[in-house]
């Protein structure tokens, strides 16, 4: 059995990171290639892997069609644009003697539908976004709930948070939550005293992440940090917030030091003692809450979302409501403030972030497709 994933973009965002680590734990199950339609980092970071990688090099610019963005007109340009590239990807995947071809975005999955029609194999969407009106806007998102009804035989769910947002009904579905490739966990260096904090808050800048939020919030503790990091890259036309954000930050006079993407994070979590996820929308899982939590951070996070799948508060970290600076500042003041709960959360953490593991993800993602060639040589 052959695996195909097709992917509009090879930026390396949280989404096409899950998928790379999903890809290499596959291969013990199964063969599985990517098949990217636009170049970048992640062709390369796949062929390292050893993954079979292909670039389908096309004219269409999936920047210019922001599916949250766009009016009427350019989505249904768009749309008829990847139509055509989808037809290019039936012939890729036939090549590439594809079992299952799996849709890993929105753009993808209209791909898909016409890719796997050509190819003649069932078509998987694997969704990393919670499909709502407040991230899609209230009419895309039942369009897009219906299209994925319509042409997929089987979902991949980050988590039960983004699969209750979907028009599952009978299909076969799983929970693969995005987890971490095993490594034996590493002793964070000891928590420092109040006035010497260090804080970080990982994910791409975009408006929904919350880095501004982050930052009034932060302006607002009692004991203000002595570092504090934002990791993490503007992409998709995003240069503009982070160059509003670098100015909030040197109107509110704070040490924030912006490190751009990071491939490895792990070193500069390491030096955090707090980390903060900050979205103001439900994430639909939070990988960056996982890698925090297995490097050794005490952290805070935001609900509802993949976030509260992950913290059982004050067990192992806090939540605090989504959008809410006056409950993050209060949880903020009450972790620098006391390095031994820190400490408390931090080592409950790290054991909380060992049961999410890739290998048992990819576990669940073999058996489903597999469940779908089956059923694909049934019935013909």
């Amino acid at each position: 059995m052959k695996a195909v994933f097709l992917a509009h973009t090879a930026v390396p965002s949280g989404a096409e990171l899950a998928t790379l680590r999903l890809v290499s734990a596959l291969r013990a199950h199964l063969d599985a290639a990517v098949v990217y339609t636009a170049d970048g980092p992640m062709v390369e970071r796949m062929r390292a892997r050893g993954i079979e990688t292909r670039l389908l090099r096309n004219t269409f610019d999936s920047r210019a069609m922001t599916i949250r963005k766009a009016g009427a007109g350019p989505l249904l340009a768009g749309g008829l644009a990847l139509l055509r590239v989808g037809w290019a990807l039936g012939a890729t995947a036939r090549d590439l003697e594809a079992s299952v071809l799996i849709a890993g975005s929105t753009k993808a999955l209209l791909m898909g539908a016409v890719a796997a029609r050509r190819a003649r194999v069932p078509l998987v969407w694997q969704v990393h976004d919670r499909v709502a009106a407040d991230y899609f806007g209230r009419w895309l998102a039942p369009v897009i709930r219906g299209l994925g009804w319509a042409v997929a035989r089987a979902y991949i769910a980050n988590s039960h948070t983004t699969l209750s947002s979907l028009a599952v009904r009978r299909r076969p579905a799983v929970v693969a939550y995005p987890g971490l490739e095993p490594r034996p966990i590493r002793a964070h260096p000891p928590q420092r005293p109040p006035a010497e904090t260090v804080v970080a808050m990982l994910g791409r800048l975009a408006p929904w992440k919350g880095q501004d939020v982050f930052l009034r919030a932060l302006a607002a503790t009692k004991i203000r940090p002595r570092q504090v990091f934002l990791v993490g890259g503007a992409f998709f036309d995003e240069e503009p917030y982070r160059a509003e954000l670098e100015r909030l930050a040197a109107e509110l006079d704070l040490p924030v030091t912006f490190t751009g993407h990071l491939d490895d994070p792990e070193d500069m979590l390491r030096h955090a003692d707090i980390l903060v996820h900050c979205s103001v929308l439900p994430e639909p899982f939070g990988q960056v809450v996982v890698e925090g939590m297995r490097a050794g951070c005490a952290v805070i996070a935001t609900r509802p979302g993949g976030p509260a799948e992950i913290i059982e508060p004050d067990h192992d970290g806090l939540l605090v409501d989504a959008g809410d600076r006056r409950q993050l500042t209060a949880a903020l003041d009450r972790l620098i403030e006391d390095p031994d709960l820190r400490v408390k959360l931090a080592d409950a953490a790290q054991l909380r972030a060992q049961q999410f593991d890739i290998t048992e993800s990819a576990r669940a993602v073999a058996a489903l497709l597999n469940s779908v060639r089956r059923k694909r040589v049934r019935h013909g």
